[in-house]
């Protein structure tokens, strides 16, 4: 279990590594384009969501627990990127397969 941390008043979101890793790399590309959007955490315990709005000059930190990095998959880190480009910002997306594509014939 990693955690996010939003801001320099210690808003936090506990996720999973592996989510957490492919949140990273979404998060780090909007923000190096200059580029703000929403995040919205649902939690899987039932407590409710989260929303906040992610801009570039608040402090962000993700903290990973676990000592080896996971495998990226390309497909869910796509995903992820066009759900933050979309009118909700960035919420939930399953992980796809990640070799449904190459599986498909042409």
């Amino acid at each position: 279990m990693g955690k996010l941390i939003y801001n320099a008043q210690g808003g936090s979101f506990d996720i999973e590594d592996r989510p957490l890793s492919h949140l990273r790399v979404v998060f780090m590309n909007k923000l190096r384009r200059g580029e703000s959007f929403m995040f919205q955490h649902v939690p899987g315990d039932g407590s409710g969501s989260r929303s906040v709005w992610v801009h570039p000059s608040i402090p962000l930190v993700f903290h990973f627990y676990g000592s080896r990095p996971p495998v990226l998959n390309r497909r869910w880190v796509d995903a992820l990127m066009l759900e933050a480009s979309g009118p909700n910002g960035l919420g939930p997306v399953a992980e796809p397969d990640a070799d449904a594509a190459e599986n498909q014939p042409a």
